[in-house]
């Protein structure tokens, strides 16, 4: 099992459109096969940082994860709104 930890940084004036693609994201994510969970979580007390939580089922899951239209396209817009780092658990 996976997880992925993503946390955003807003450019300013940017994350409005960042958060929405990010829940377009989860949106379609949470179908995929091996998907175990995924959301967005929005900090309490910085205005311009989310995070994106995910747990896939093994690594050939999320690999296919990362080739679908869909990830290509909202991380896309997410990446030119900020700055996004990845920490990621195996278990």
């Amino acid at each position: 099992m996976l997880r992925l930890n993503c946390f955003f940084q807003a450019s300013e004036g940017r994350y409005g459109e960042a958060v929405q693609a990010a829940i377009a994201l989860v949106a379609k994510s949470q179908g995929h096969e091996g998907c175990l969970a995924y959301d967005v979580f929005e900090s309490a007390t910085r205005p311009d940082v989310f995070m994106i939580c995910e747990t896939w089922q093994d690594q050939a899951s999320l690999d296919r994860h990362t080739q679908t239209p869909e990830f290509a396209q909202y991380v896309g817009i997410i990446n030119s709104c900020g700055e996004m780092k990845i920490e990621t658990l195996a278990f």
